[in-house]
């Protein structure tokens, strides 16, 4: 399993690791303690009521990795998990994929997510190859579309009405990166 040391901007020091079944407790802990704080924008919360239950998603995550088609990655401060950097499956055939986050609010502000998408974006045009990178946020989830603007990722436009969470429509903004643009990425 890969282990990934960064540094924020901030001088944070932090790991990304591949997520095992083994940090489903501490994964789980950290959710329901900000089952409020995400709920607006992540659908996945509503059915989350176990550490089981994100062991079936950790096992998921993992058949994905192995069979080549991305990865979900715990954010590590110490030995504490503070969120998650992942990708959505790889669609090979036309060379794209988006990148998923969350962090729990207590760790919001250190530029973890910031540095943890900036890593696993150049990640997936260096190592993968890849054409094209999307972030989609919800319109309203200032803080998510904030790290889109500040890795410059160009805004293409909004999909309405595209996400069903928490019972109401959710609007989302999607950001993409191609390939030639990843010198933007800086870092």
């Amino acid at each position: 399993m890969f282990r990934w040391p960064l540094t924020t901007g901030k001088g944070v020091e932090f790991e990304l690791r591949l997520l095992e079944l083994r940090d489903a407790e501490a994964l789980y802990a950290l959710a329901d303690a900000n089952r409020e704080h995400i709920r607006p924008w992540l659908p996945w919360i509503a059915w989350t009521h176990s550490a089981g239950d994100v062991k079936k998603f950790v096992r998921a995550a993992l058949k994905q990795f192995t069979e080549g088609d991305g990865f979900h990655a715990g954010i590590w401060v110490g030995d504490e998990i503070a969120g998650c950097v992942g990708l959505h499956p790889v669609d090979w055939q036309n060379q794209h994929v988006a990148i998923g986050y969350w962090l729990g609010r207590e760790w919001e502000g250190r530029g973890l997510v910031t540095e943890g998408a900036r890593a696993v974006a150049r990640y997936c045009f260096e190592t993968y190859g890849l054409e094209r990178v999307e972030i989609r946020a919800a319109v309203e989830n200032k803080r998510s579309r904030a790290v889109a603007e500040r890795l410059g990722f160009t805004l293409e436009g909004v999909l309405r009405r595209t996400q069903r969470v928490d019972g109401r429509w959710l609007d989302n903004a999607v950001y993409s990166m191609l390939r030639d643009e990843a010198g933007r990425l800086g870092g």
